[in-house]
């Protein structure tokens, strides 16, 4: 794997403090936010630098039943050749469910989801990431995701599955030590378990972000500092090898340059403090030529999810297995999320909503699942609101449906669309 060295989640939002921190070698950038033919002034600057730039792919779900989509592959090929980059990541996830193979109103969790670590689960991921592999330009790596919810009956812990992904298929692994820590606290796995399991010639680079507990669970935010604990794995992780690269991710509450700073330094500290046991013979790895995944295998698992994301997103009963308690977090969990995207993908709207905006879209997220992205569930939750005639102030109303109007196109269809002339006309 190319030598990356220390290097820090490029956001529009600390993109100054990035370009003047000392001693980054390189950024990853979420590769949905980028636009290959205008990428932002401050990446272009770093890429002149010599600091190298990696897209980090949210979106293509390849965990989930349906096979890749081969618009978002060439959106994220796209976006690798536009910055030169050395590989391209993305997530051992799922991100929506429903659709055509089961006959059912496609749902977006809106989020990462875990894979079941089943057979059937792994025959499909390893198919669809051949898929994507054969679509990239650069080398493709997968990104162990953290889960608040187990599924029932897995077959293989998470490091077999981890290393029966690398020798069927030879795709790179991304390892987040956060993600590692969150899942000991919130599913019990070892960390150092899932570590020696793995093939560590396929790391790639690591992530390491910051979180909190809350009510003895542990919720991976990228938005507080890197506990002690979550360095503690990397320091295991760096004992046992040299890792390409190191990455400090930060997606929300920006702390001050200085502050970043010294959570680098503390990522250098821990690195520079293990001692990696010396390299034996790696044995060799290879990436069987297999063909589809076993007859019915995409079926099963696409019902499996379909049932597990109803329930979390639409209200529907917990399938037969899971906690229920967790699924109830998790579900709130997803709905909070959903909120706080809406609310930065149309600032209209909490704007116009002021404090009333997060329990209103708390209460529309209970039962009324994403269909189409993120603005269209801000569409979707203002059109809700106006239906339901909400806001109560008159003049927030008809602000709320000229906005609605204006992102809907001419004619919105129903009771929204009488309830706009009626305001428009009252205006």
């Amino acid at each position: 794997m190319k030598h990356l060295g220390i290097g820090i989640g490029w956001r529009p939002e600390i993109a100054g403090a990035v370009e003047r921190l000392d001693g980054i070698d390189w950024v990853e950038a979420v590769a949905e936010n980028l636009c290959p033919g205008h990428l932002p002034d401050s990446l272009v600057r770093l890429r002149e630098r010599g600091v190298t730039v990696v897209p980090h792919g949210v979106s293509l779900g390849l965990g989930g039943a349906d096979r890749p989509d081969p618009r978002r592959l060439a959106d994220l090929a796209a976006r690798a050749e536009a910055l030169g980059s050395p590989l391209v990541t993305e997530h051992i996830a799922f991100v929506r469910a429903g659709g055509e193979l089961t006959a059912s109103p496609r749902l977006e969790a809106g989020h990462l989801l875990p894979v079941p670590r089943t057979r059937d689960a792994l025959r499909v991921l390893c198919e669809n990431v051949r898929i994507a592999q054969d679509a990239l330009p650069v080398p493709l790596a997968l990104e162990n995701i953290a889960a608040l919810i187990d599924w029932p009956d897995e077959e293989l812990t998470e490091g077999q599955f981890l290393s029966e992904l690398v020798e069927r298929t030879g795709v790179g692994l991304l390892i987040d030590v956060a993600n590692l820590h969150t899942n000991r606290v919130n599913r019990g796995e070892d960390p150092a378990g899932v570590l020696a399991a793995l093939p560590r010639e396929a790391i790639a680079y690591v992530h390491v972000a910051g979180g909190v507990e809350r009510d003895g669970v542990w919720h991976d935010t990228h938005a507080h500092p890197v506990p002690e604990a979550v360095l503690d794995v990397l320091a295991d992780l760096a004992s046992r090898t040299s890792p390409p690269g190191v990455l400090l991710e930060r997606d929300d509450a920006f702390p001050p340059a200085a502050e970043l700073a010294a959570e680098l330094g503390a990522i250098r500290t821990t690195l520079a403090a293990a001692e990696p046991a010396a390299p034996g013979a790696a044995a060799p790895r290879s990436a069987p030529a297999e063909g589809a995944a076993a007859p019915g295998a995409r079926d099963r698992l696409a019902l499996a999810q379909a049932a597990l994301l109803s329930s979390l997103t639409a209200g529907t009963p917990a399938p037969s297995g899971f906690d229920g308690r967790r699924l109830r977090v998790q579900s709130r969990a997803l709905a909070a999320k959903r909120a706080d995207v809406v609310a930065k993908v149309a600032p209209e709207l909490p704007r116009l909503l002021g404090d009333a905006y997060r329990e209103a879209f708390l209460a529309y997220a209970k039962s009324r699942p994403m269909h189409g992205g993120y603005r269209q569930d801000a569409l979707d939750f203002a059109r809700s609101l106006l239906d339901a005639g909400r806001p109560a102030d008159a003049e927030v109303r008809r602000e709320l449906a000229r906005w609605w109007k204006e992102r809907s196109g001419p004619r919105p269809p129903g009771r929204a669309a009488r309830l706009l002339r009626t305001l428009t006309r009252a205006a």
